[in-house]
């Protein structure tokens, strides 16, 4: 078997072949392993050996008829057309698969790298594990795109969705629901009703399914199980369990598709029992990979919150009257570990806050507020576990506070020197929060144990041409051998289909009128595009303030736009609002920078108030800075920049999503123009015209055809 460099090839775009040299690491440089050419539609991509150690020889699976103008996905998929980027990373991934290596592959917006993946995916003939960034896309994947795939390529493998024990209702859960009552809101009872009926018919119990009861509708919580609270095997409807039968399918399928919370939660970090799916698998692939650094590290932490508390006093009220009524003290118990954890909310000052531990841990009334917690909390655990006996639910109920008593004493005397302690704080609860500050060498060795294809695939995983950033942060520059990269282009001809617009004498950022000139830059914009806008923002107050100022002005100019906000409605009705609409403006923060698909005339401007950094007072990222300061290492160019460039592209990906779409992205931010990292920013976006110059943008966004009502799209024109 050759070594590590020798036999290692280079493919380019064009196919040209040529010898690899060992990559030499540069911060803020390119990397060694992966160069974008200039011009459209032209990517290098490094492959390793084609085999890994271990790995038998079997023969290598040839995508391209697949991908042809005559080939099976053009014969089935409505508007398919072949893309070389496509075909190439779709090539790159079938190799990866065929020799158990690892691959981070960047792919811009219209590549097609959803097909691109499963197209080698369905015919490795091995199973294979799809993690997704959002329940969102696991539903569009399985339900959409995974069906179109196989039923062009004509493979009977079997699939299967896989969600978080959230997503099911439990009948347990819903049996008590129905008997005790006391729900939150009126409606709750007419929806538990509801469920109850529906789950009499339904085969998966994901609550997606639920005709008529939203999926944000509170009474889900009394209908759905969490790992606290699930009595596993000792439930008596353990046989019907809808958690349990989408696992049973999950093992026996060839195809699984889960999220990334789910990955680490359950198949990863073995949690919920789900060990064995990822030892069994020979590939796995992270789509919308650039998530997976915030969700590792919110995984390889840990937590205990108020909530939890009162979760579990009221869960083991509900057990003791079944149970142990006999037994007044554990009753008691409940209602001083309820008044425990509310009077530690007080105590934390602030509100939609994350606080170091600094902020909080010299406070009199906090450390008091949490001595009794922990004094509540361990009389609870011996007087729970004096029941335990009687029930699967007290025994149960004995175990999580068991659990929670131990995670409030690690987060109180933690003594890890690469972890931080933070809290978190929203209006009726409060989390004690512990963090690596680095999840590299954790990640890394879960890697190192599966001896399988690992796929790390995104719109937004380079800065610049480089993937250091990302590798480093996960730890997959330490690979033996290093991880196969590659980029490819979007085919989008950005230089005619977008502008990327400065507003010139902008004030500093920081300045308090900045956002009042947010507001006074973006007015004439919009107005040109006859509404058509996506106003991001990098804060809930920012939000507020432009969409109050937008507010005035449309109605002093009689400009008769509708003017949508996020938290109106849920993301999906807003979405949906907006596409119909046709001439809306949605002023909306993080949960709409990412995910969010518009293609066609209803959005033709994106305006973005500010760069995308991180607050500099959030407790994470200051102990991440100081961590890297005390290494002698530059966190601003190192960490805070890479992280703000790929937030960036992801708010700017909204604007381009085809062929046919036109539009302006507007970056309000004079940082991005004036100082000189603000290079690294604009270099990393999509290659459009540029321009300072209001009239300019005006004149092009007047060029374009009027705003018109849209309905959703379906599969038609769809790549992949």
């Amino acid at each position: 078997m050759p070594g590590r460099d020798q036999g290692a090839l280079m493919v380019s775009g064009n196919g040209a072949r040529r010898n690899r040299a060992r990559p030499e690491p540069a911060s803020g440089a390119p990397d060694g392993r992966c160069a974008l050419r200039e011009g459209r539609a032209r990517a290098h991509v490094k492959i390793g050996p084609l085999l890994a150690p271990g790995i038998s020889v079997s023969p290598m699976l040839d995508v391209s008829p697949h991908f042809a103008d005559d080939g099976s996905l053009a014969r089935v998929i409505p508007g398919f057309r072949p893309r070389p980027q496509q075909l190439e990373m779709a090539d790159a991934i079938a190799r990866a698969i065929h020799g158990a290596r690892l691959l981070v592959a960047e792919a811009g917006t219209g590549t097609g790298k959803t097909f691109a993946y499963l197209v080698p995916a369905l015919l490795s003939g091995g199973k294979v594990i799809i993690s997704t960034g959002t329940k969102t896309l696991q539903d569009q994947l399985f339900h959409r795109d995974l069906p179109a795939v196989r039923k062009a390529l004509k493979v009977p493998v079997s699939v299967a969705l896989l969600k978080g024990r959230q997503n099911y209702a439990c009948h347990y859960h819903v049996e008590r629901a129905q008997r005790e009552g006391g729900f939150l809101h009126r409606e709750d009872a007419t929806h538990i009703r509801s469920i109850a009926k529906w789950m009499l018919h339904t085969q998966t119990g994901d609550k997606a399914e639920c005709a008529g009861v939203p999926e944000d509708a509170t009474v889900w919580l009394a209908a759905t199980s969490t790992r606290d609270n699930c009595l596993g095997q000792e439930c008596p409807h353990a046989k019907e369990c809808f958690v349990m039968a989408a696992r049973r399918r999950a093992q026996e399928a060839e195809i699984v598709v889960v999220n990334h919370h789910l990955f680490f939660a359950d198949v990863m970090l073995r949690d919920e029992g789900m060990g064995e799916l990822l030892p069994a698998c020979n590939t796995v692939i992270f789509d919308e990979a650039h998530q997976l650094p915030e969700t590792a590290s919110l995984f390889f932490g840990d937590s205990a919150s108020t909530g939890q508390m009162l979760d579990l006093a009221r869960d083991t009220r509900h057990e003791a009257i079944a149970s142990a009524r006999d037994f007044a003290p554990l009753q008691e118990a409940t209602r001083a570990l309820e008044k425990a954890a509310r009077d530690l909310r007080l105590a934390i000052p602030g509100e939609n806050a994350r606080l170091s531990f600094e902020q909080v841990g010299e406070r009199a009334d906090f450390l008091s507020a949490l001595d009794v917690v922990e004094r509540e909390l361990e009389s609870f655990v011996a007087l729970a576990e004096s029941q335990a006996g009687r029930s699967e639910g007290l025994e149960k109920c004995w175990q999580r506070a068991t659990e929670l008593h131990a995670r409030v004493g690690n987060w109180r005397r933690l003594s890890q020197p690469d972890t931080i302690r933070w809290l978190e704080v929203f209006s009726q609860s409060a989390s004690l929060n512990t963090t690596p500050l680095r999840v590299a060498e954790i990640f890394r060795k879960q890697i190192e144990g599966h001896a399988k294809a690992w796929i790390f695939v995104s719109a937004t995983l380079a800065v610049g041409k480089s993937f250091g950033h990302y590798c480093g942060e996960l730890g997959l520059d330490a690979l033996d051998p290093l991880p196969d990269t590659g980029m490819w282009g979007s085919p989008f001809q950005y230089d005619e289909q977008a502008m990327l617009y400065a507003p010139a004498r902008m004030p500093d950022p920081n300045s308090p009128a900045y956002l009042d000139a947010v507001v006074e830059a973006a007015v004439p914009v919009i107005r040109a595009a006859q509404g058509r806008t996506f106003v991001l923002c990098t804060s809930l107050r920012a939000m507020k303030h432009i969409h109050e100022g937008l507010e005035t002005r449309f109605l002093r100019e009689a400009l008769d736009l509708p003017l949508l906000i996020q938290g109106q409605a849920s993301r999906s009705e807003l979405l949906e609002r907006f596409r119909v609409l046709g001439n809306a403006v949605l002023v909306a923060s993080q949960s709409f920078w990412e995910g969010v698909d518009v293609p066609g005339d209803a959005l033709s401007v994106v305006i973005i108030d500010k760069l995308p950094f991180a607050p500099p007072d959030d407790p994470v990222l200051r102990a991440r800075v100081d961590w890297l300061e005390k290494q002698g290492r530059r966190p601003f160019m190192e960490y805070q920049l890479p992280r703000a460039v790929i937030s960036m592209k992801q708010g700017a990906g909204r604007l381009i999503r085809t062929e046919r779409d036109r539009g302006v992205l507007m970056v309000c931010d004079p940082r991005m123009i004036e100082k000189p990292y603000g290079r690294n920013i604009w270099q990393s976006l999509p290659p459009m015209r540029r321009s300072r110059v209001e009239s300019d943008v005006v004149a092009f966004l007047e060029s374009l055809p009027p705003p018109a009502s849209t309905g959703l799209t379906g599969l038609a024109g769809h790549t992949g």
